[in-house]
């Protein structure tokens, strides 16, 4: 396998104490964040998303397995961000080749090991977006903006290209949502580290507004297990 695939042969072990506080009612306060594993966080969500003019049969078809990939490397970059420290290479982590082999095995090994408060966060962020109404206008442009923060051209035309296959597709949704709640929690739990304000006070880690679990169309088994929804609500398969 190309090395630049290859991750560690084990995920790497959390610190002692966990790089955050637990403030309940589903809000997390991180310790700070050092600027190297905050920049892996930011690269980790530059990826190729649709733009408006790609063959739309093309964008489907692959547009899912592109999500499975962002949802379990933002849930990787996550763990580390809990650790509070990240691998010495995290090169493997940011080819969009097609998530297989070690590199699934270790990243859906960082999904399962995240401690059920941090991974709250994530699994709540998604049951918001596809629960609300206006879900496709929170995650097409943050997706969007992300994958092209030099690029404010491919940014537009990638939220109308988001957004457009939200509102056509409606099984698109569910692996959309997830892709973008893993990828917003831990670029959020970056933002709530900075020090804020003229005491240099940390803000908290939230999640949306809290919903009933949502069983909707396209609903997929891996987002099943990497956000660990209940059996009542995983589909079958």
């Amino acid at each position: 396998m190309n090395r630049a695939l290859t991750p560690p042969t084990a995920p790497p072990q959390a610190e002692p104490e966990p790089a955050y506080t637990v403030l309940g009612n589903g809000r997390l306060r991180p310790k700070p964040v050092g600027a190297g594993l905050a920049a892996v966080v930011a690269r980790s969500q530059r990826v190729p998303w649709p733009l408006w003019s790609e063959p739309y049969r093309l964008v489907a078809r692959d547009l899912g397995e592109l999500c499975r990939l962002q949802t379990a490397r933002g849930l990787t970059a996550l763990s580390w961000l809990a650790a509070g420290a990240a691998p010495d290479d995290t090169e493997w982590l940011y080819p969009n080749q097609r998530l297989s082999g070690a590199r699934q095995e270790y990243m859906y090994g960082a999904a399962a090991g995240l401690a059920e408060p941090v991974h709250g966060l994530v699994a709540a962020n998604w049951r918001w977006a596809v629960s609300a109404g206006h879900g496709g206008r929170v995650v097409a442009p943050y997706l969007a903006g992300q994958a092209y923060p030099d690029d404010g051209y491919a940014a537009a035309h990638a939220a109308i290209a988001l957004a457009q296959l939200w509102e056509r597709n409606v099984e698109l949704r569910p692996a959309l949502a997830a892709a973008w709640a893993a990828t917003w929690t831990s670029a959020a739990w970056c933002t709530a580290a900075e020090p804020h304000g003229a005491q240099g006070t940390p803000i908290s880690v939230f999640a949306y507004p809290s919903v009933p679990d949502p069983r909707p169309p396209g609903l997929r088994p891996w987002i099943a297990r990497l956000l660990r929804l209940r059996a009542r609500d995983a589909p079958a398969g």
